[in-house]
């Protein structure tokens, strides 16, 4: 079962690795750089763990472990036998078998073993079996508790009687309460006798023939364990003194590591371009990487790179990944076409790239929309008609209205002007159009302030509804003597239509903006020459009021000086 994670900006998966109960395999994905850690795993199902999970992710990077290199285990079955075998033989001379196991993993496969075994066998019922660790028997407490995370076998069987709770096994405390008579079975941790109470049962049972100990794991190079596998004539004890080894010594290996059998397999089943070889002697993992080599250097479809590092020593792999971003929210309610542009904000979340609206960024992420609405006043004593007038001349996207009853311009639909006494005050949302369209706007009202040759021609403004019913009638003429009259039309009282081969433009006479209908997108030479002539009209009918600005000349508004004659 595969457990997925999302911590600290990495993507993190887990599936059990079958080494021990919990133990569990990490796939983290960096910026799309996908990387499984086995750590020590096993692909054997044992008498109550699962085989370790293949992960249906295709990993970019494998850690795996390297532990017994290329050697290969024995069968499950027979393993088993040899051990049951060899502790029956060894209580049946009177002996006393010693099991240096660790506490957690193959502590609790070995007494599901014997306990089934000695129920089997009611021969064996006096003889006594022991477990001798506190941290073993903590550890028992845990077993009994999360049978369900356990194999199918041990699932059914918690339906009749928990199986960790043993009938012929007893935990031993300590070397006080244990009546060293007659022959027994003690497994005792810890599992490579460097000390603890291994290490002094072995040293008290060694010297007696009838005794054994069953060496049932791995065992690092330097220890106890792994000097007596070689069968010593003597040992040397704690505390320094020679004792000679007459006790028997039998290697049968219960350990929840893969062999080479099933790394080999593992790394078939997901091929990643890069492994890494860790936990493991140099000796061993060098002839696993030599075997991986040899198994894939005349395959030209798989190509993996085997790397075994040295301890602390770094290995350092480029990826070069893409960047993609996905659009999100309202962007995504509309497929776009071909060659549109979408526009959006770009927000990088740990390695992803989505585009939003900014509409959606409260949805989407802890960012809230904010909006900067400036304010700017400027001094001006001028009539506001004359200012009107002015931004009439630099863009015909002017509208007037009132604000709390005083006089106000929206210039280019986003910059508000209001009059004030002895200035206007402009008023916009900041952003960079509307930021050059104010600067625009504030350089026409300092130049009427400042200019007074443009104040002394003040404009005498006549009504807006004579002006657009005029201006309406003119245009409407003036484009049929363009176009032809039965391509100009009147669709309401503000909106005049010009149709030209099919593509349509439509003119608000208030702002004198032009916009062509869907369809006519494409044809914008239409638009410019109708917005030219709409704009170019207006300013001709718009009435100048002609004061003498000099003797023997007149001014007028628009800074055009004609001669007297």
């Amino acid at each position: 079962m595969l457990q997925k994670l999302f911590i600290d900006g990495f993507f993190q998966i887990m599936s059990k690795s079958g080494h021990v109960l919990g133990a569990a395999m990490f796939m983290i994905e960096i910026a799309g750089v996908k990387l499984l850690y086995t750590g020590d795993f096993s692909r054997q199902e044992d008498r109550h763990l699962m085989a370790a999970e293949i992960p249906n992710i295709k990993p970019d990077i494998l850690i795996i472990e390297s532990t017994y290199g290329t050697h290969i285990h024995e069968k499950r079955e027979e393993r088993e036998a040899r051990f049951c075998n060899t502790v029956h033989d060894i209580v049946n001379r009177g002996g006393r078998g010693l099991i240096p196991v660790f506490a957690l993993g193959r502590a609790q496969e070995l007494l599901l073993i014997l306990d089934e075994y000695w129920q089997n066998h009611p021969e064996l019922h006096d003889i006594p079996i022991y477990y001798a660790s506190s941290l073993a028997k903590k550890c028992m407490a845990v077993y009994q508790t999360y049978v369900n995370a356990m194999n199918d076998k041990i699932r059914k069987q918690i339906n009749i009687n928990n199986p960790f709770v043993f009938k012929h096994i007893s935990n031993l405390k300590s070397m006080d309460h244990f009546d060293d008579i007659g022959p027994s079975v003690v497994m005792a941790s810890p599992g490579m006798m460097q000390s603890g109470l291994s290490r002094e049962l072995f040293e008290s049972w060694c010297t007696d023939k009838r005794n054994g100990v069953i060496i049932a794991g791995y065992c690092v190079e330097g220890t106890l364990a792994k000097h007596i596998m070689s069968e010593p004539e003597e040992i040397t004890t704690m505390s320094g003194q020679k004792l000679p080894l007459k006790m028997s010594v039998d290697y049968i290996s219960f350990s929840a590591h893969t062999d080479y059998q099933q790394t080999s397999e593992f790394i078939r089943a997901l091929k990643p371009p890069h492994v890494i070889l860790v936990h493991g002697e140099q000796n061993e993992m060098a002839r696993l990487k030599a075997a991986l080599i040899r198994e894939y250097e005349d395959n030209d479809e798989v190509h993996i790179e085997v790397h075994n590092p040295r301890n602390t020593e770094a290995v350092t792999l480029n990826f070069r990944g893409e960047k993609l971003a996905k659009v999100m929210g309202f962007l995504a309610d509309k497929k776009p076409e071909q060659g549109q542009r979408v526009s959006g904000i770009l927000v990088k979340r740990n390695f992803n790239y989505h585009i939003l609206s900014p509409c959606d960024l409260s949805n989407y992420t802890d960012l809230a929309m904010s909006t900067v609405k400036q304010t700017q006043a400027i001094p001006y004593t001028g009539p506001f008609n004359l200012l009107y007038y002015q931004l009439q001349k630099l863009t015909g996207d002017v509208e007037e209205l009132e604000i709390q009853e005083k006089p106000a311009l929206k210039v280019f639909k986003n910059i508000t002007v209001i009059q004030e006494p002895g200035m206007v005050v402009l008023e916009w949302l900041a952003n960079p159009s509307n930021d050059m369209y104010a600067d625009t706007v504030t350089t026409v009202i300092l130049e009427v302030q400042s200019n007074p040759k443009i104040r002394k021609g003040a404009v005498q403004k006549v009504s807006k509804k004579l002006e657009m019913h005029v201006y309406s009638k003119r245009l409407e003429i003036m484009l049929q003597d363009i176009f032809g009259e039965d391509c100009v039309s009147v669709k309401d009282g503000s909106i005049l239509s010009v149709t030209v081969d099919g593509k349509t433009a439509n003119i608000n006479l208030e702002t004198r903006t032009v916009e062509c209908e869907e369809g006519s997108e494409e044809d914008e030479s239409l638009r410019e020459m109708v917005e030219l002539a709409a704009q170019r009209l207006y300013e001709a009918l718009t009435p100048v009021h002609w004061q003498p600005a000099a003797s023997g000349c007149v001014k007028s508004s628009s800074e055009r000086l004609t001669p007297l004659l």
